[in-house]
């Protein structure tokens, strides 16, 4: 039974029921904790080479060259958990930390209290500009309007009335968005009126709450690249281990000792193993997701920066992501029915549209959060008020049984007082007397006006008669209009549009809006309006019907939570990527279950925010341009640092396996590679990451689902490129060996051919096209950088006795640096002619 609707609960039950039930909040998002983040990083197979070969220099007493491997293995374990915590602090700025307050009445006293502290059987009071606390029935309610959009999508609010029962048993379920009920839901907005209610549900346990458990059951999608590098990790693992296991004992029964051939197998290991792959990876992502930071875009999954710019679909929804979510007035009909001419530049509007305005605001509040009486406002703003009193002297409200309200203006006597009235069009024309011509005429029109999506509200005005009662219908009013309202579209939606549609990607609106509003939104914004299907055709429609509806039309309107998220999955199982933006609640699932979530910042719900992998902190629908603009050239840029690091392993390995397979002390070992792969090569490819776009970047088509990061041909490049950097640095060590150089010395010189080497790979694979000119004028900032961080490093270690002595480097003249310089020139002219012939560019295909 529910407490007194006039005493409400005691403060000891209230305790109770919230210890019973918990606080009414959602649970929060899903966050790994830091240990679990270093976990799961120490587990990539990238890191058991390198452990291993610390831990075998431990054993052997070599307790610094040991340090020095685990703090390379350290370095990347650390820039994966810093970009991990970056995400996760960046969405806890977004929330805003004080609890909503809510307006409760308890043992007969009305009190304020935080939001979470409401319980199951409370009443509320609920007023304008109040979010709703929990899911209640209206036990009374006067002129209660609520903003439903953020479990519905539509931005007309919803008229509510007292229901029939409190007895819980007897409340029939309603949906949100229905006129006329008596349920009101968590997190909606009271834009007029006030009310009292019994609360029913708290928590995870309301409607909203509903659609956030709903998402603990939809499988996140995982990142495309990092499942593809961690496959091409495995396999480059299989073979390097079966390589250096045979290559080890191959040296150890040769009758060299077996630590040394166990250094040496590890150091083939590793340098056939492209470990860097995971961390370019992290360092793409990384630097990516902060550049888009700066143009308003939190991601909260880096990966889906690179998906994002491969997205072959992109699911929009209307309200408050095409447009604006607030109101405005788009049309004026006099009595006649003659539109009346709006200015597009916000410019004086005609005599005639001005004593329309001047009504419509007239005959709304002066303080409201209304939307519609919001811009009614704005229509008047700036027009004079000639011919009406200063100051409003009595208001007729709105009631249930009658869609209209007005409000008489007079100078503080009862003697001409002029009344302004609005209202639904069919109580306008019953309070003005039409004649039945006339009459139907109105309300013609006004049907179609609303047929295209439009909210119409009659206008009307008079003269006071005191003596005529309290009634607004005992009141003498004239016809003298309609006003038209929309929902209006973001600024620079349009360009938008037109550049995701040249880049190949498909745009459907996905919304919860009348059919013809969403159509006419879709046309305005650039998108195709037809065809257009609702939710209640999509809810007839067996799996193979729904499939091919989802793949022709333009526009679904009506839309359901779930026919959203099932949408998103039909689309995935016929092999698009697809991107969906929303900000509603009745996004979220939707959200989580694409490939791209994308949630609005601004006007979005911490439950769209938790569920999506990006989120617009501007609500401006181009930041996603921009956003797959930056994925598509991380993806390029992304590939050329991939392909690089393969092509410099192809001469790492060699150098490695070349000592062996002639029976010769091993010319690099772990330290050498490690500082090779997990610092030279590493920083190098951050240049990648700060590339210019190619030219064509938006004039692609998406690339396909099913491509590799590293393509076959792109491998076979790659290849082509480390052989020949192999023998050039073999070449080196060769000559080395003939002339007599002692092992330090031929180490030295061969690492910094081998370092030369990497640099003429860069140039290279700077672009697939560009000449050698462009590819040493080409402006990058990065490049240079890392390029002068290269020539410290190697000043450090080869130059530097104490660093010298650690790496077992030997002491370097003129004509050593001058032979590398030559190898490393010889790279590069030959790689170049090969890139000039056009080569290169077919293979980025």
């Amino acid at each position: 039974m529910p407490p007194a609707l006039d005493t409400g609960l005691t403060e000891r039950e209230a305790a109770a029921r919230l210890r019973r039930d918990g606080a009414n909040e959602l649970p929060s998002g899903e966050h790994r904790a830091p240990l679990r983040i270093i976990a799961d990083t120490v587990c990539e197979p990238m890191f058991a080479l390198l452990l291993a070969a610390g831990l075998l220099y431990f054993f052997l007493g070599d307790a610094l060259e040991a340090s020095v491997l685990f703090g390379f293995a350290t370095l990347s374990v650390l820039i994966a958990v810093v970009q991990e915590l970056r995400t996760e602090h960046a969405l806890d700025a977004l929330r805003d930390l004080s609890s909503p307050r809510a307006m409760v009445v308890r043992e007969g006293k009305t009190k304020r209290i935080p939001g979470r502290e409401v319980v199951r059987g409370d009443i509320i009071l609920v007023g304008e500009g109040d979010r709703v606390p929990a899911d209640g029935v209206l036990v009374a309610a006067t002129g209660l309007e609520i903003d439903e959009s953020l479990l519905t999508g539509e931005s007309v609010p919803v008229c509510k009335v007292a229901a029939e029962t409190t007895e819980i048993a007897d409340i029939a379920p309603a949906r949100a968005g229905t006129d006329d009920t008596g349920t009101l839901f968590s997190g909606t907005l009271v834009v007029r009126g006030q009310g009292r209610a019994l609360v029913l549900a708290t928590g995870r346990r309301t409607e909203l709450g509903r659609i956030g458990q709903s998402l603990h059951r939809i499988e996140r999608e995982p990142p495309r690249l990092r499942a593809q590098t961690r496959r091409l990790v495995r396999v480059f693992a299989i073979v390097a281990g079966v390589v250096s296991l045979l290559a080890t004992v191959l040296y150890g029964l040769t009758g060299h000792d077996w630590p040394a051939a166990a250094l040496g197998g590890i150091a083939l290991a590793m340098s056939m193993l492209p470990e860097e792959f995971p961390l370019i990876l992290t360092v793409f992502t990384v630097m990516g997701a902060i550049r888009i930071g700066k143009a308003r875009v939190l991601t909260r999954r880096a990966a889906a920066i690179e998906a994002l710019g491969a997205a072959t679909v992109l699911c929009t929804d209307k309200t408050g992501t095409l447009t604006q979510n607030r109101m405005s007035v788009v049309e004026l009909h006099d009595a006649s029915g003659l539109a009346l001419p709006l200015p597009a530049d916000g410019g004086p509007l005609t005599e005639r549209a001005a004593a329309l305005a001047a009504i419509a605001r007239h005959a709304s509040r002066d303080q409201t959060f209304d939307p519609m009486e919001r811009a009614l406002h704005e229509l008047a703003a700036g027009q004079t008020d000639a011919g009406w009193p200063p100051a409003p002297a009595r208001e007729f409200g709105l009631r249930d049984d009658l869609p209209a309200m007005a409000r008489a203006w007079g100078n503080g006597t009862a003697e001409r007082q002029r009344l302004a009235a609005k209202g639904a069009p069919e109580a306008i024309v019953r309070l003005c007397r039409l004649p039945p011509p006339e009459a139907g005429q109105v309300l013609a029109a006004a049907n179609e006006m609303a047929g295209r999506g439009l909210r119409v509200l009659g206008l009307a005005d008079g003269l006071l008669e005191a003596g005529a009662g309290d009634r607004l219908e005992d009141q003498p009013l004239h016809f003298r209009g309609l006003v038209g309202l929309a929902d209006p579209l973001r600024p620079g939606v349009r360009a938008a549009v037109a550049e995701c549609r040249a880049a190949g990607i498909r745009i459907v609106m996905v919304t919860g809006d009348h059919p013809a509003t969403a159509a006419a939104i879709a046309g305005e914004a650039g998108l195709a309006a037809t065809p257009v299907v609702t939710g209640g055709e999509l809810a007839d429609l067996g799996p193979a019907a729904f499939a091919a509806c989802a793949a022709d039309a333009a526009v679904f309107a009506r839309i359901r939570p779930e026919q959203k998220l099932r949408l998103v999955e039909v689309l995935k199982e016929k092999g698009a990527i697809v991107a969906m933006t929303g900000d509603g609640v009745n996004d979220a699932p939707a959200l989580k279950a694409a490939h791209i979530g994308i949630a609005m910042g601004g006007r979005g719900t911490d439950v769209a925010r938790e569920a999506a992998a990006m989120v617009l902190l501007d609500d401006d629908f181009g930041s996603i341009v921009r956003t797959i603009r930056l994925g598509r050239r991380t993806f390029d840029n992304l590939r050329k640092a991939m392909g690089f690091v393969m092509s410099i392993h192809v001469p790492i390995a060699g150098l490695a396996f070349l000592p062996l397979l002639l029976g010769l002390p091993p010319l690099l070992g772990p330290l050498h590679i490690a500082f090779l792969e997990m610092v030279i090569d590493p920083v190098c490819s951050i240049a990648f990451e700060a590339e210019p776009a190619e030219p064509d970047l938006m004039r692609r088509p998406p690339r396909k689902a099913t491509d590799a990061l590293l393509t076959g041909t792109l491998m076979i490049w790659s290849l082509v490129q480390g052989a020949t950097a192999l023998l050039a640095t073999a070449a080196v060590y060769l000559l080395s060996l003939e002339a007599g150089l002692s092992l330090d010395e031929m180490r030295s010189r061969t690492f910094l051919t081998l370092v030369l080497a990497n640099v003429a790979l860069i140039i290279v694979d700077r672009s697939f096209s560009s000449s050698l000119l462009t590819a040493l004028t080409r402006p990058n900032a990065a490049l240079s950088t890392v390029m002068a961080i290269a020539g410290a490093m190697l000043i450090l270690v080869l130059g530097v006795p104490q660093v010298a002595v650690l790496f077992h480097f030997g002491p370097l003249g003129l004509g050593d640096i001058g032979m590398a310089f030559a190898a490393a020139l010889a790279v590069l002219l030959l790689l170049e002619t090969a890139k000039a012939t056009g080569m290169a560019a077919k293979l980025r295909q």
